[in-house]
């Protein structure tokens, strides 16, 4: 073999690689990270993978505030039915530094520690995927509090192309006429 075919093999193989890797590089890969600032606010729990904490909630949402350069102020608000009152929970959250601002660790209650990973963001931010690192927690958030099914049925997709088991997200009711539908959890009280 002359050494121009050894030099142009491994080249190939080279530009092979780098293209594979672009043909698989998807829309969260590719922009610069998480504009904080607009990730801020309301975000409605349109669907998780339901664990203790959250089981049974209607109407759930989080809410973001920027404190700092790094912090932010989360509030849980959620209802155990369409008919009990609103329940907070408070948490406080640092961005990880050199994640893009996809990577957060919280703390409820001042010493209950958990993670936060945003997979993937609407270009206009009108909706979010999000996981637990390591744990099989995930969520579809949005601004608005219903979703179409067509976009849910997307998303779902999407969270399982990022490794999340799919067929465990159940849909978080957020209006009354949602519940006893297919798909949707039940709340703790009617």
């Amino acid at each position: 073999m002359t050494s121009t075919r050894r030099f142009r093999l491994p080249s190939m193989a080279l530009l092979l690689a780098l293209l594979a890797g672009c043909a698989t590089t998807t829309h969260e890969d590719a922009g610069s990270g998480i504009d904080l600032a607009r990730f801020m606010g309301r975000w409605h729990v349109i669907a998780h993978i339901p664990y203790f904490a959250e089981r049974g909630h209607v109407a759930s949402r989080q809410e973001y505030t920027l404190q700092d350069d790094r912090r932010i102020g989360v509030r849980y608000v959620y209802q155990e039915g369409f008919a009990e009152p609103a329940q907070v929970r408070e948490a406080r959250a640092k961005v990880q530094s050199g994640t893009g601002n996809r990577e957060w660790s919280l703390r409820f209650y001042g010493v209950i520690p958990a993670r936060f990973r945003i997979l993937e963001v609407a270009p206009d931010y009108s909706w979010a995927l999000i996981d637990y690192p390591g744990r099989d927690m995930g969520w579809i958030y949005a601004r608005e509090p219903l979703m179409d099914d067509a976009l849910y049925q997307r998303l779902v997709m999407r969270m399982r192309d990022h490794g999340i088991n799919a067929r465990q997200l159940v849909r978080v009711p957020q209006a009354p006429d949602q519940v006893g539908r297919e798909g949707f959890a039940e709340p703790k009280e009617p």
